[in-house]
């Protein structure tokens, strides 16, 4: 014989029961007891009944009328119209009698334990009434057994607890005194010894079919829902989460009591008792294999068993040096919130005895807080003790398994990598099984933590990473085509799941939680929400997804402004944009800080050279332990370009037209010719070799006539045709000397100085072609021949393939 637990979701409607009978029908089911929830959601509908007569509400009778057509609807819809008739008239008969027990409450205007369990109890009496009638119609048959006859309960109404000795004696006499094969009874609902009405709580239908199952010594339980068995974490929240196939009954208790609703707690007791294995399966895939709960897993599995949590969580704080040493405290707390019924799910204390801190459910924090308060409102009032602090809106988060306790560096690698994304946990406790370890934080940090440690302990196959793009222009847009032509092979050669979340230009903004479609992202975007620098970032923060990174692909001082809120919610920032690199020290320091106090990444390595490794370079020199003597470069590749294409013939203006045509300058190309951008780029470099220095320290030989930094790029233009006979002397004195005009960068000596120098044929510089960029590393491993690092220091995929290379840095 097989005990048979059908929830809510799978006795829904009509058809979802006949995919129940589908499934009883089958041979290994020849014999069975079948347990029955309420249609789904019923429960709480005559919860609602209840309290809105209770308050004087007329509505209440709205919604038993609404009640009665959904079982009579779905009567109609299983039964032949031959058969119908009874069942129809049992349905009216049980809606009359809970019609008159509302009116009672309705009139009394109160609701009491006794009246609210007997209300409830309709739901599986009546799913249960149909179900087997529906049944006896299709082939099915059996004998309705009421529950309340033989599950005896104290009078503990909500909360009752089972006399199992009776029960046992009650279940096993009337299967034996029936020759029937297939029983049918409610699930949920019991009495007590006077036979009243009472239920075994939220989830009661699992307890009762456990309880059926231990009495009678079945080979099985089967607990059939709308999920393919035990989740490794909350599918909803983790895509990635998988069934568990085989798990020990301490593993499934533990997860059921930190928030795994597949299966309700006090299910796995009694038919642990009895060796009774428990399978989890899905009566919508009936063929999956669902979940295995049994003493000892048959098949082994991974370290961590699964990753659970409970939400709406309150944190209690009774904290004192009056405490330290004296014994009683706990025992006077516990016996407080024990007196109000209020459940505590996590204890625990400093070994100072200094603070005692415990999770309750949030629903119980306000008469929580003022029983503790009662109990040690003298030792407040001394001063030896701290008023009662209370923190809302946190959750636990649980590790899960049993092998933990074999392992270790578990707890190590859990909060590891919650740190790494930033998540602050609160508060820690472990049992001495080490069977569960759990941590209590923020309910906006939940989601993302269970995310997290998913990733840590069972996607050892991939990494995830959502990336946020700000600046969709010619190099964002060349970016993303970098990105979607390398997502595959980033997943299949380096493990990482790389997702563009979101993309904003000037005008929009798109986001995608799951990834925004890349075929497509241009169309997307245009008709995407108006952007707002504000918007975008508090967005960011308020999704909160493991391993974001802002990437900002602009010349924008305001996004640069934005980037400390960033760092400081553990999303690693990679910047194209040079402004806070470049921004006075004490912000550079700042930004610095942040990135080391949070984990959180930030890096700017296309600031100096575009797509070349010129910072990454200079920082593995500094952390291998050598030291920077002196640093010679040519850092634009706009102006290269344009003093090897300028050769007097063709005007100045015109060859920087072509620069910017070609997408080698800045949006104002003054910031190339007038040297500012090249002395943020020797300045980002002397301080990451350590010198703290600002712009006014550096000084600049400037070429451009100073009437060309006036009015606006247009103007700028006009402006240079002006002076095209400068521009040609300059390159003449060159010529002259058989030397090569290049806008050069050094820093010697704590100084930095950039500008137009003559370049001789047997300078490192001379053979410098097209747009390309060098650097010039002498240091104490290389005094005289210099580490060089060369090649194209402008342009758009050049550039765009170093930003992408700082987004895999922050993969690693």
């Amino acid at each position: 014989m097989k005990v048979l637990k059908f929830g809510g979701s799978s006795v829904a409607n009509a058809e979802n029961i006949k995919k129940v009978a589908a499934i009883v029908k089958k041979p290994e089911y020849q014999k069975a007891v079948i347990i029955v929830s309420a249609l789904g959601g019923v429960t709480d509908l005559l919860i609602q009944t209840g309290s809105a007569a209770s308050h004087g509400l007329e509505s209440y009778k709205e919604t038993l009328l609404q009640l009665e057509k959904r079982h009579i609807d779905t009567a109609k819809g299983l039964l032949p119209v031959t058969t119908q008739s009874s069942c129809l008239s049992s349905i009216k008969q049980q809606f009359n009698e809970l019609e008159d027990i509302c009116e009672g409450v309705f009139r009394l205007g109160e609701l009491s334990a006794r009246t609210k369990d007997r209300i409830v109890s309709f739901g599986e009496l009546l799913s249960s009434k149909i179900i087997a009638a529906f049944f006896q119609s299709a082939g099915l048959n059996n004998q309705w057994i009421d529950s309340r006859t033989i599950i005896k309960t104290n009078s503990n109404y909500g909360f009752a607890t089972v006399y199992f000795e009776l029960t046992n004696q009650l279940i096993q006499e009337k299967i034996a005194e029936s020759s029937a094969l297939l029983f049918l009874a409610p699930g949920f609902i019991s009495s007590d010894i006077e036979n009243h009405t009472t239920t075994l709580g939220r989830g009661g239908s699992d307890y009762t079919a456990s309880i059926f199952a231990a009495a009678l010594k079945v080979e099985g339980l089967e607990i059939w829902t709308d999920v393919t068995g035990m989740m490794t974490a909350d599918p909803r929240w983790v895509p990635n989460a998988r069934t568990i196939p085989n798990i020990s009954y301490r593993e499934a208790m533990e997860l059921s009591h930190f928030g795994a609703k597949v299966i309700y707690p006090p299910t796995i007791q009694p038919a642990m008792q009895k060796g009774i294995s428990i399978s989890v399966k899905n009566t919508f895939e009936p063929e999956a294999a669902g979940s295995l709960i049994e003493a000892i897993p048959q098949i082994a599995g991974d370290i961590i068993t699964g990753i659970s949590s409970i939400n709406h969580v309150t944190l209690l704080s009774l904290e004192g040096s009056g405490m330290v040493g004296i014994p009683g405290f706990s025992k006077r707390l516990f016996e407080a919130l024990a007196g109000e019924k209020v459940n505590v799910i996590l204890i625990t204390q400093s070994s100072s005895e200094h603070s005692i801190c415990v999770a309750i459910n949030t629903v119980d924090a306000e008469k929580a807080k003022r029983a503790v308060d009662t109990a040690f409102d003298y030792e407040v009032k001394t001063g030896k003790v701290e008023p009662l602090k209370v923190e809302h809106d946190q959750s636990i988060v649980a590790l899960v398994g049993d092998k933990m306790k074999s392992h270790t560096g578990i707890a190590g690698r859990m909060f590891n990598a919650l740190g790494r994304n930033g998540i602050n946990i609160r508060a820690i406790a472990q049992g001495s099984s080490e069977r569960n370890i759990s941590a209590v934080l923020a309910y906006s940090d939940v989601k993302k933590a269970v995310n997290v440690l998913h990733e840590a302990f069972f996607e050892s196959t991939h990494k995830q990473l959502n990336v946020y793009i700000i600046g969709a222009g010619n190099v964002g847009g060349k970016l993303i085509e970098q990105i979607k032509q390398q997502q595959q092979y980033l997943l299949e050669n380096l493990n990482l799941q790389l997702r563009i979340t979101g993309i904003a230009n000037s005008r929009k903004m798109l986001f995608n939680e799951d990834g925004i479609n890349l075929d497509q992202w241009k169309d997307s975007l245009a008709q995407s929400e108006a952007m707002s620098l504000t918007n975008f970032i508090t967005t960011i923060i308020h999704k909160n997804l493991r391993n974001s990174v802002f990437v900002d692909v602009t010349a924008n001082a305001e996004v640069a402004s934005v980037y400390h809120k960033l760092l400081s919610k553990s999303v690693a920032v990679v910047a194209c944009n040079k402004i806070a690199a470049s921004s006075p020290f004490v912000n550079y320091r700042h930004l610095k800080s942040l990135s080391k106090e949070f984990n959180a990444p930030f890096l700017f390595e296309t600031n100096v050279g575009a797509g070349l490794p010129v910072i990454g370079t200079l920082n593995d020199l500094i952390k291998s332990g050598d030291k920077i003597n002196k640093i010679q470069a040519v850092l634009s590749g706009t102006l290269n370009f344009v003093f090897n294409n300028y050769d007097g013939k063709t005007s100045f203006a015109a060859v920087v037209k072509q620069a910017q045509d070609e997408g080698y300058t800045e949006p104002d190309p003054r910031l190339d010719l007038g040297g500012t951008d090249v002395m943020r780029k020797i300045m980002i470099l002397a301080r990451e070799a350590g010198e703290i220095i600002e712009m006014e320290n550096i000084s600049n030989n400037s070429f451009l006539p100073e009437s060309c930094f006036e009015g606006t790029v247009a103007d700028f233009y006009i402006e240079m045709a002006k002076h095209e006979a400068h521009f040609k002397s300059l390159y003449e004195a060159a010529a002259k000397e058989n030397c090569k005009l290049k806008f050069v960068a050094s820093f010697e000596d704590g100084k930095a100085a950039v500008g137009l120098q003559h370049i001789p044929s047997n300078s490192d510089f001379y053979h410098l072609y097209g747009k390309d960029n060098i650097v010039l590393f002498y240091t104490q491993r290389y005094p005289e021949q210099p580490l060089v690092v060369k090649g194209a220091g402008a342009g758009a995929d050049v550039t765009a393939s170093g930003v992408f290379a700082d987004i895999i840095r922050v993969a690693r």
